[in-house]
């Protein structure tokens, strides 16, 4: 099967220059890569087409051959050259950066300098209290950094020498690693991509251009945030590299627990213990909130497990327009450690609302109930 021409392969005149050439195959290569169309037979050999047809038209000697001859002019078996040798120029380059557009690298030309990376981003562990999540607070945190040096000024070098270009990436801080036909750019494993090579390393910070410090930041605790959550402080991470920008601090928040209250949300729970005189009789009691203390009144007659709810005693959430609730969990405490008489009074306290009937226990009449039906 004959080729098809390589100007209308890659969709550009004869006259076109090298620019035009390479601009319309970068747009096919892309169009027809195999990562693109996997599985695409059809892809695959446009991919093939395009590229052979583009190494041939960036090589001056081949080009010219190619315009006289035609296809016989390159084909290896005719004397031509030809094949998918990388071709003066042309290849190797173009299809580094197609490659890079393809995976997401941002393909880097010749001449481009050291790669800029930002800085990673730092985490500090913050243990507040109830209250203080509640009502919130403003703190301060020391946390490590890395500064410039002052002996160096950021260069790494010894005072009174300079860093100098790196000879195996030319400064570029890459170097370019040919695999058959594709072409891959890896960080350069001399300067580890900084494009730069320090001959006599700053004594102060070992060549590094940085040093070690602890720094104090002031934080803002704002009111209501919960367990988890987590502040960012802009800049305030580790420097970027190769004057990247610096990456962001993140203090994050762990509530103590406490010795009254439960956190759900915005509300709050406690368990209430109270009295069997007081469950049975009712009557006022006072409750802890965060703001102070409250008072409400219980009616008689209240069951152990019973839950009250007093509206807005929460927390108000740092999302919140209004505070949560507080729900204060009724335990009737049994009274311990009783004397004979008291002993004594409870016996005639219990015979007494034994032949009261069932309307003193209900819910032991209603339970009762249960157990006969689950038996018959």
């Amino acid at each position: 099967m004959a080729k098809r021409d390589f100007y209308e392969t890659l969709g550009v005149a004869k006259n076109a220059s090298e620019d035009e050439i390479k601009k319309s195959y970068r747009k096919l290569a892309m169009k027809y890569h195999p990562d693109r169309n996997p599985d695409s037979k059809e892809s695959e050999e446009k991919f093939k087409e395009v590229k052979e047809a583009y190494e041939m038209l960036t090589n001056p000697e081949k080009r010219e051959a190619y315009d006289r001859y035609g296809h016989a002019g390159v084909d290896p078996n005719m004397g031509g050259g030809g094949g998918f040798g990388g071709g003066a120029g042309g290849f190797g380059d173009a299809f580094g950066d197609i490659f890079g557009d393809i995976f997401g690298g941002g393909g880097r030309g010749r001449g481009a300098g050291p790669q800029v990376y930002r800085g990673a981003d730092l985490r500090y562990n913050l243990e507040i209290t109830l209250e203080q999540a509640a009502h919130g607070f403003d703190t301060t945190i020391r946390v490590p950094s890395w500064d410039k040096c002052d002996t160096c000024h950021g260069s790494g070098a010894k005072p009174g020498t300079s860093p100098v270009t790196c000879t195996t990436c030319a400064g570029h801080g890459q170097v370019r690693m040919q695999q058959g036909f594709f072409s891959i750019q890896q960080t350069c494993p001399k300067c580890h991509g900084t494009g730069k090579i320090i001959p006599e390393p700053c004594a102060a910070c070992a060549g590094q251009g940085r040093i070690k410090r602890n720094k104090t930041l002031e934080v803002k605790i704002p009111v209501g945030i919960d367990n988890g959550m987590r502040i960012r402080s802009s800049g305030n991470g580790e420097p970027g590299t190769n004057g990247g920008p610096s990456g962001d601090l993140y203090v994050e928040i762990h509530i103590k627990p406490h010795t009254v209250f439960q956190r759900e949300g915005d509300d709050l729970h406690c368990e209430m213990p109270i009295s069997f005189a007081k469950a049975a009789l009712g009557g006022e009691i006072e409750v802890p909130t965060l703001s102070g203390k409250v008072s409400f009144t219980i009616p008689e007659g209240t069951q152990s497990g019973k839950t009250f709810r007093l509206k807005g005693k929460g927390i108000k959430g740092v999302r919140s327009g209004f505070a949560g609730d507080l729900f204060c969990h009724v335990a009737v405490e049994t009274p311990v450690k009783l004397t004979e008489k008291q002993k004594d009074m409870l016996r005639d306290f219990e015979k007494l609302t034994t032949e009261g009937g069932a309307k003193h226990s209900p819910q032991s009449k209603t339970w009762r109930d249960k157990v006969k039906d689950f038996f018959e």
